[in-house]
Formats: structure tokens, C-alpha cells, sequence
């Protein structure tokens, strides 16, 4: 099949017909648009109370309109009509009638007073003219558009109505009332008072009022369509967002308890189960060696101070002002900053009732370790204290080894996660679960959150050749002044 070569840009009109067409397309769709055509959102009255107005109103019309009939056969101005005063009063007020429905049924509303219109203009003209009946017409053009529900019907509707109208008041004011009284008037060219014939400027005038008329009455409809779906929109979404701000702060309140009391699981446990070993320790050797009796309670008692002081120093810190301050009362201890990266050693060599403990310290490049941050820092010590309890309850092992490895530069990049580098924290020892000492594994389950807080990676479990490892890696933030693609370049080099 043969194709037509594209239109060559350097020849003239060249591409005009498509842009041409596009512009007709591009203001008939935001004409839709604005008229709400293809939305799937329709205004409806506000129950009862709004259907009870519009029989109020519609009421108050009719009463507007026998009145306004009145004052006009007073004035005269129904002279020449050929049928009797109490008919027209009967025709010109049941025109009202249909404003009684006028939010309830807007487009039959809408033809029904125009067809009464073009009614009476046929047979009574000057009832079409009264003030009280030309408010009604603006009304039940303006409710059409601004209550419509099916967009395209009320555009049909409206459009045929506005055409109806228009054509009529050229025919009736125009062209055959006017022009024969026209013609009388002003013969001759030298006797026309301006620069239009004076028929011709009657009918242009007659069009523009009209057409500003219905215009005014099709603007203001649609804005308030619009205005009323835009209010409708905001209410909708300020309730999507309480809605999500009260499932943010649920969120917020969980996340904060779960994280309460992992801090207490932690802080408590270990000392705890310290003191229930050295206290069942002190049982045994009470009768037969009084000295080891003794050290166990003095380790019990450091073991309780301790706990204390980090008991403290949790609830001060849960009890801290946004500013960072704390609440007035708060001692020193519970204003001491939390564990970290540079509290491993201590922990590794406290005494772990007999456990023989070595801490390791790995760093790349040297001094890595002090770019690691305080939350992480305090989620590795934690892990590795909870690790180390747990071997002194639950294994059968004689030594541990605590090891802290902070590593940034391509060694890093085993990981697209450690991209930046990792810290580190592995707890290694020796032995076997010991049988009846199962715990409620709320330790390890804080483990396992605390490393998904900051997105790492967790091994927990025995090893192959031997003994029991918790291991817990998280990603280092990017350092200060870092290249992002810098990273994946190396990764690539590397692999390669």
C-alpha cells in the first residue's frame, strides 16, 4: 500500500490543516470540559427541605405574576387581547407552575416554562413582557444548567430552547411587529436617524439583549454547577485526609508502643536475667562457700543499679519535651544519653557469669565507626545486648565473641542496600541450646524490628560448624558531599 509522503515544512501551508483542526478540538474539549460533560459527578437538591423551597418559590411566582397581570390591564396594556381578563390571568399564572419542580426535574422544568412562553408570546405577547415573567425565564435557565443532571441532555435542551427563543423574538420584535411600523416611519435612506437601517438595528439589538439574556443565564448556572462541584470535591478530600491522619497517628501511636516496649524488653531482660542467675547461683553456695555467695550478691546489686539507672534514663527519655528539654524534676541519670556503638566494649566485658568474652572492632576506612548515627548506633547495642543475654540463659556455650564492623568503600558493596557502606554487629559463641530455657522470643522479635526500621538485614540461628550466631547489618546513610553515581559506577568495576 502506498503512503503518502509528510507534508514538506518549507512549502507554504504546509501543516496548516492539522493545526487548523486542532484548534476547533482543543476549544470544544475544554468546553465540555467547563460544561461538565464527561464528569461522573452529579449535584443533587439537599433532600425534602429543597424541594419544599421550590414550591415555595414557585408560589411566590404565581402570585408575582397575577399581580403583575393586574397591574397591567390596569395600565391598559391588554387592550387589544381577544379573550377574556380571567383567562389570561389563568394562563399566566399556571406558566409559574412548573418552578414548583424546578430542582427536581430541571430540564422538564426548563421546557415546560419556555414552551409557555412561546405560548403565550403566540396568543398574548404582553404577558411575556411583565418583569415578575422575565425573572422566571432567567431562573428556569439558569436551574437547568446549574442542576442538570445528564451534561450532554441539558446541553440538547438548552441549545434548542435558546435557538427557539432567539428565532422568535427576531420573528416577533423584529421583523413582524416592527418593520411595517419601521418602514412607515423612516422611508427613505435620508431619513434614517443613524448609520443602520432602522428594522435592521432593532433586530441586531433584539439579538445581542436575548443573547445576553440566555448567555447570563447558561454563565451563571454553570458556575454554580462547577462551583458546587468543587465544594463537594474539597469536602471529600479534607475527609480523605482526616481519615489518613487518623490512621497516620494510630500508625504513629502503634510504631511508639511497639518501640516502648522493645526498649523495656531490652533494658529489663538483661539485667534481670542476670540477677535470676547470680540469685539462684547465691542459693546454691549459701551453706557451702559464703564468699561466692557474697560476690554473687554484690553482682546483683550492681546488676539492680544498673538496671535502675537505664530504667531512668528510658522514661526520661520518653518523657521529653518536643523542644528537647525535660520535664522539671529530672535528675541527671535520666538526662544520660542512650547506649551506643562506643558502650560495646564495657558490654562485652562485664561480667557474664563466667562467659569468656572478646570484643572485635573492625573499621574501614579507620575511624568509620564515628559516622555511624545515634539511633543506629543504639539499635546495634541493643542487639548485641540482648544476644549476649540470651547466651548466658539459653546456651550451654563457655565463650562469645562481640564483634563491631563498620565498613564504607567498595567492600561495602556486597548489597545495593549498602551502597554507603554498613555497620555491624555479630555475636558468635560456642555452644548448644539448653534444654527447659526457652524464652517468650520477644528478644529476637526486637531484633527483627529494629532492623527493619532501618531496612537491614538479620541472621539469626546455629551455625553449621558450630554454636550460635546473631548477626545484624544496617545500611549507612550517604556521607557528606557524596556522588550518587559514584556507587554504582565502582559496583560495576568491581564485578566486572
Amino acid at each position: 500500500m502506498a503512503v503518502a509522503p509528510p507534508p514538506d515544512p518549507r512549502q507554504p501551508g504546509a501543516g496548516r490543516s492539522a493545526d487548523a483542526a486542532s484548534v476547533p478540538a482543543d476549544a470544544l474539549g475544554r468546553l465540555a470540559a467547563w460544561f461538565g460533560v464527561d464528569a461522573d459527578w452529579e449535584r443533587l437538591p439537599a433532600g425534602h427541605q429543597a424541594f419544599r423551597r421550590d414550591l415555595v418559590l414557585g408560589a411566590v411566582f404565581a402570585a408575582f405574576a397575577a399581580l403583575s397581570i393586574e397591574l397591567g390591564h390596569s395600565m391598559g396594556i391588554f387592550e387589544d387581547v381577544d379573550m377574556p381578563m380571567w383567562l389570561v390571568f389563568v394562563l399566566g399564572v399556571a406558566s409559574t407552575v412548573p418552578l414548583a419542580w424546578r430542582r427536581r426535574y430541571p430540564l422538564i422544568s426548563l421546557v415546560l416554562v419556555y414552551a409557555a412562553w412561546f405560548g403565550l408570546g403566540l396568543t398574548i405577547p404582553a404577558v411575556t413582557m411583565l418583569l415578575p415573567m422575565q425573572i422566571m425565564y432567567f431562573v428556569a435557565m439558569f436551574t437547568a444548567v446549574a442542576w442538570a443532571r445528564d451534561r450532554r441532555a441539558m446541553i440538547i435542551v438548552v441549545s434548542a430552547c435558546t435557538l427557539v427563543m432567539v428565532g422568535w423574538v427576531v420573528w416577533m420584535f423584529a421583523v413582524q411587529q416592527g418593520i411595517e411600523a419601521i418602514l412607515d416611519e423612516f422611508p427613505t435612506r435620508a431619513d434614517w436617524p443613524g448609520q443602520l437601517e432602522p428594522y435592521l438595528a432593532n433586530a441586531i439589538y433584539q439579538v445581542i439583549m436575548n443573547l445576553a439574556f440566555f448567555g447570563g443565564a447558561v454563565a451563571a448556572g454553570q458556575a454554580q454547577w462547577n462551583a458546587a462541584r468543587r465544594r463537594e470535591l474539597l469536602a471529600e478530600q479534607a475527609v480523605t485526609i482526616e481519615r489518613q491522619a487518623a490512621a497516620l497517628t494510630d500508625q504513629a501511636v502503634v510504631t511508639e508502643r511497639v518501640r516502648i516496649a522493645r526498649e523495656l524488653h531490652d533494658v529489663v531482660a538483661h539485667h534481670v536475667s542476670v540477677i535470676g542467675i547470680q540469685a539462684a547461683a547465691a542459693r546454691r553456695v549459701l551453706d557451702r562457700d559464703p564468699g561466692l555467695a557474697a560476690e554473687a550478691l554484690v553482682t546483683i546489686e550492681r546488676e539492680s543499679r544498673e538496671g535502675v539507672a537505664q530504667m531512668r534514663n528510658l522514661v526520661g527519655t520518653l518523657r521529653s519535651v518536643p523542644d528537647g528539654g525535660a520535664p522539671a524534676g529530672a535528675d541527671a541519670a535520666s538526662r544520660a544519653p542512650e547506649p551506643g556503638l562506643a558502650d560495646l566494649p564495657a558490654l562485652a566485658a562485664a561480667d557474664h557469669d563466667g562467659l569468656d568474652t572478646t570484643f572485635r572492632q573492625v573499621e574501614e576506612p579507620p575511624g568509620a565507626a564515628r559516622d555511624v548515627p545515634d539511633p543506629m548506633g543504639l539499635s546495634l547495642y541493643r542487639t548485641a545486648q540482648e544476644a549476649m543475654a540470651n547466651v548466658r540463659k539459653h546456651s550451654t556455650a563457655r565463650s562469645a565473641t562481640v564483634t563491631l564492623r563498620v565498613v564504607r568503600g567498595p567492600e561495602a558493596l556486597v548489597d545495593e542496600r549498602f551502597a554507603h557502606g554498613f555497620a555491624e554487629v555479630e555475636v558468635l559463641d560456642d555452644g548448644r541450646p539448653r534444654h527447659g530455657t526457652s524464652g517468650s522470643g520477644l528478644g529476637q522479635l526486637g531484633i527483627r524490628e529494629r532492623v527493619s526500621t532501618h531496612r537491614g538485614v538479620v541472621e539469626i540461628g546455629p551455625r553449621a560448624t558450630g554454636g550460635y550466631r546473631v548477626r545484624v547489618r544496617l545500611p549507612l546513610p550517604a556521607p557528606d558531599g557524596a556522588v550518587p553515581s559514584a556507587r554504582p559506577a565502582a559496583r560495576s568495576e568491581v564485578a566486572g
